[in-house]
């Protein structure tokens, strides 16, 4: 698979991603704390497909590097917030369960590409 192939992939990935913790967030039932708990978590999983998509689109390796600092950021903050809704017992589906999954892969991914980026440096 080509470089562009697997940009592409991966764009795809954090996008369904983003998608299925949407998805997630709105069936969970209302209540004001849950609300702002998932408003983080929508923020910051949206955020990952959304920088993810930027950093592909970079214009030198620094504002790459940057983009995917953001990345990584948003990621682990994602799974932070995934955690806290198990933690907290505000649903302990196998969805939630498949989503931090999903988030931590997404995040050692990313990681691993700063840190290669790093070590080129």
């Amino acid at each position: 698979m080509s470089k562009e192939e697997l940009n592409e992939a991966f764009r795809n990935r954090t996008k369904a991603y983003s998608v299925a913790v949407i998805c997630f967030c709105k069936a969970i039932p209302y209540h004001y704390v849950d609300k702002l708990i998932l408003t983080q978590l929508v923020r910051s999983a949206s955020s990952v497909a959304a920088n993810y998509r930027a950093a592909c689109r970079a214009r030198s390796k620094a504002e790459f590097h940057s983009k995917i600092s953001i990345v990584v950021e948003e990621a682990d903050e994602a799974v932070f917030w995934l955690e806290v809704i198990e933690e907290a017992k505000i649903d302990n589906s196998a969805v939630l369960k498949g989503l931090i999954i999903e988030g931590t892969q997404i995040l050692k991914i990313v990681a691993s590409t700063r840190k290669g980026l790093e070590q080129q440096n």
